[in-house]
């Protein structure tokens, strides 16, 4: 099995051939070849898992008016409205990479050259940025 590792055997052709499962052979060569990683080549990263963000009115108003994704405007219309004060929160359940997507559709209400930024419109975008990049921070390596 060690030679055919080396020459290049997949983890999942080793683990037909010798009938046992591909942990059982992972396990197997880092016993016998510590120096070597078994890396599965098949192997896909494990998808995101969808996080529920809430995202002030003022954002999610903007947001509807831009051109977005098919992903972005889908979860931004599954979003569920919750009632807080004057204004609305709208919950929004997406991957991570979706709501970054979305922070990085707004940033225009920071304020760019030309066009002065209103502040309730920064707060919001503030507020929303700070969910997103805990989500980031707690996400780890």
């Amino acid at each position: 099995m060690r030679t055919a590792y080396l020459e290049g055997r997949s983890i999942a052709a080793l683990a037909r051939d010798h009938d046992v499962s591909r942990g059982a052979i992972r396990t197997a060569v880092a016993d016998l070849l510590p120096d070597h990683t078994a890396i599965e080549e098949d192997a896909l990263p494990a998808p995101e898992l969808p996080v529920a963000l809430d995202m002030p009115g003022k954002v999610a108003d903007f947001l509807r008016t831009t051109e977005l994704d098919p992903a972005e405007r889908a979860a931004l219309d599954q979003g569920v409205t919750v009632r807080r004060g004057q204004g609305y929160t709208l919950r929004v359940t997406a991957s991570p990479a979706v709501h970054r997507q979305l922070l990085a559709g707004c940033q225009t209400l920071d304020g760019t050259q030309g066009t002065p930024a209103v502040p309730a419109q920064r707060k919001a975008l503030r507020e929303y940025g700070n969910r997103v990049n805990a989500l980031s921070a707690t996400a780890g390596p």
